[in-house]
């Protein structure tokens, strides 16, 4: 991480989108030279199928290169992201929708587990939290000092969505316009130190396993980490476009369904990250000692997300409660995801 930002002098622009605790999650690093091309490929692309290009004002002016449409489209944006940057202007960036930013829901507790986390309390100053709808810009605004209302489709993006409704797929292909992710994940630690340099973009996986060829690895969207580069804003492009290829299905999927092409003709570099350190419901380990992100995959409907993240939440505030000495005696357990794993009928082995 450190290595990137040598590459971007004063004034350029730099963001990392990440994808965990809230439905998800994105990691981003722009500098000036792209970020009017990464801007214009978001605006491009977010049309149809009920976008528009709307995105609530804050003022401050667009990034260098990008077009009067991208200006009112992402305005304030080029303002908000270097005053939450890290040094290496590194950004964090989730969204949320009014379901989600309830007292007591997804918001709260992936705020939370931040406060609670092994240096995660500082990141929270380099988190961006887009909200899909009014009333959950509201309650972010009431519970975290860096906001941004997107309102980029016709779709009433306040309530909790079913699983692969019409209304599902437009939330979550919504969100690909503006390269951020979901909020059904809590941070146990800071998840920086183990992501791969040299990739271009890194992934969470459902299942991995380091014997496999790297794209053989079921990926999950749900987490991601993504460099800026030429490729990347190709690949943008390529996923938004990929859309009317795969009719009806979420923008993870058709992810899966391109990861061949984007390597063999974009020739980007996707390395998956190992559940061991970024778990989920789907595949989590008992090792509370490398758990840095858990996400609440596997897993339909919002309560129930809410109701085994809680178990979690709780889990990890009494394993950091104890000695070092007890700590090391080992026997610590989290709680089964029982409600998760039942919504979609699975049991535990």
């Amino acid at each position: 991480m450190g290595t990137l930002s040598k590459r971007n002098g004063p004034g350029h622009l730099g963001c990392f989108l990440l994808g965990a605790l809230l439905p998800t999650a994105f990691l981003l690093f722009v500098d000036s030279d792209r970020a009017g091309a990464l801007l214009s490929s978001m605006s491009s692309l977010g049309l149809g199928n009920g976008l528009r290009s709307n995105l609530t004002s804050h003022g401050g002016s667009a990034p260098a290169g990008a077009g009067e449409d991208d200006q009112v489209m992402f305005k304030g944006l080029a303002e908000l992201l270097p005053r939450v940057a890290m040094d290496d202007r590194t950004v964090i960036i989730t969204s949320v929708n009014e379901a989600w930013a309830q007292p007591g829901s997804l918001l709260d507790l992936y705020l939370d587990s931040f406060k609670n986390g092994e240096d995660t309390a500082h990141l929270l100053n380099h988190l961006v939290v887009v909200a899909l709808d009014a009333r959950g810009f509201d309650r972010c605004k009431a519970v975290h000092p860096h906001c941004y209302h997107l309102n980029a489709t016709s779709v009433d993006m306040s309530s909790a969505k079913r699983f692969m409704s019409p209304d599902y797929l437009e939330l979550v292909w919504t969100k690909l316009v503006f390269q951020q992710r979901d909020c059904d994940m809590v941070w146990f630690r800071n998840p920086f130190r183990h992501f791969p340099v040299y990739a271009d973009m890194s992934c969470s996986s459902d299942d991995f396993k380091p014997s496999r060829a790297p794209l053989d690895n079921p990926l999950n969207t749900g987490l991601y980490y993504m460099k800026s580069t030429n490729r990347t804003i190709e690949m943008m492009k390529y996923w938004r476009a990929a859309r009317e290829r795969f009719p009806g299905q979420h923008d993870q999927a058709v992810f899966v369904n391109i990861r061949h092409e984007l390597v063999g003709k974009l020739h980007v570099k996707i390395e998956p990250l190992d559940t061991v350190y970024y778990g989920g419901f789907c595949e989590y380990h008992d090792d509370p000692e490398k758990v840095c992100t858990v996400h609440a995959n596997c897993c339909v409907g919002l309560d129930t997300k809410v109701h085994d993240l809680k178990d979690f939440a709780a889990d990890w505030k009494n394993y950091t409660s104890l000695t070092p000495e007890a700590r090391q005696k080992g026997g610590f357990k989290w709680t089964y995801p029982t409600r998760c794993r039942d919504s979609i009928g699975w049991r535990k082995p």
